[in-house]
């Protein structure tokens, strides 16, 4: 009997590729509406019942609440539509896990640079911010957008910060620098975890001041500090911590700001002290995983950075004098990796 044919390929995965802002912009527009928050606590809800909470005619109710159903943030119950426990935890205000604020991030930060990718491949500048008028990232930023950013950043590093607590032993650790450790969701969690920790936070002023009530809200505010200062505009990072922090601040710059980054962070520690450096990282054949591929894009938009590979940055380390060079990987939002090198 002849072997069977193979089956010819069917557009059907590119269909799904080019379908994915039909389903970002979905969940970013309930969540605008704070359907999720406003479902809350409700029995279940018609079609009706939900146009009227969230202020819609009931035909775009109608597609917005199917639209949820099919990717599973609301379930039918009786006859009507309750939040699934997924949106109930994540995309809920009140809520202490609410993952919100990144949805906002991306939609109203990220995705219209990502509208012009392809200008950003063909001049090689970002376009989520104009870089011939503004100095950076933040400068310029509409009101209100940089304690959104912040929010949702936030958001994203506090289960990258506990995939990192369950995965180092950072019981030895006794003081951790957090280098542009913004909203300190990394020391909040890790001081959470370890009684004996001591942290601080160091980055720009701005950013300081928006931490401020977080760590105080937290009741950490005698074992967390905030130090504003800026890691180029200054010669050296603060001392006296046995621990050093990267998570995902590599990423956002050129080569030679990052080698300057870990060469700072080498001269700060002492002998015997460690470097953690927490980044979605490529795999070493350069064609994966597409969270990390996809992210390296998300820098050309945002940043002069890019993505990379473990064995990029262990030769980087060493060539700044690290050694005893370790990857222990993770799965979380916004890190699959962490790499951690000692000072000898």
């Amino acid at each position: 009997m002849p072997a069977p044919a193979a089956q010819a390929p069917t557009p059907l995965p590119i269909m799904e590729m080019m379908s994915g802002v039909w389903v970002s912009k979905t969940v970013a527009a309930a969540n605008d509406l704070d359907l999720f928050t406003k479902l809350s606590g409700r029995p279940p809800q018609t079609v009706e019942q939900i146009a009227r909470l969230t202020g819609l005619s009931r035909r775009p109710a109608e597609s917005l609440v199917v639209g949820c159903a099919s990717l599973g943030l609301l379930r039918r119950a009786a006859d009507g539509y309750v939040n699934s426990p997924l949106s109930e935890r994540y995309l809920v205000r009140t809520r202490p896990d609410y993952f919100g604020g990144w949805v906002e991030v991306l939609d109203r930060h990220d995705h219209p640079g990502w509208m012009r990718l392809t200008e950003a491949l063909r001049e090689d500048h970002p376009t989520v911010w104009d870089s011939g008028e503004r100095t950076s990232l933040f400068d310029g930023m509409e009101p209100g957008m940089v304690e959104v950013f912040w929010e949702g950043m936030c958001a994203l590093s506090r289960f990258t910060a506990a995939a990192l607590a369950d995965t180092l032993d950072l019981s030895g650790t006794r003081a951790l620098l957090d280098v542009g450790g913004g909203g300190a969701a990394f020391d909040l969690e890790l001081c959470a975890r370890h009684p004996g920790l001591r942290a601080a936070v160091y980055d720009l002023p701005f950013v300081c001041d928006l931490t401020r009530p977080k760590i105080e809200k937290a009741g950490m505010a005698d074992r967390i500090t905030l130090i504003p200062g800026d890691f180029f505009a200054e010669p050296r990072l603060p001392s006296g911590y046995d621990t050093l922090l990267l998570s995902s601040i590599l990423h956002d710059w050129n080569d030679d700001d990052a080698r300057t980054i870990l060469a700072k962070c080498f001269a700060a520690l002492p002998s015997g002290g460690r470097l953690l450096i927490c980044e979605l990282l490529l795999n070493e054949e350069r064609d994966g995983p597409p969270e990390a591929a996809l992210m390296g894009l998300t820098m050309l938009v945002w940043t002069w950075g890019r993505g990379f590979s473990a064995g990029e940055l262990t030769d980087w380390l060493s060539d700044t004098g690290f050694t005893s060079v370790t990857v222990d990987r993770f799965t979380a939002p916004g890190a699959n990796a962490v790499i951690t090198a000692t000072k000898p």
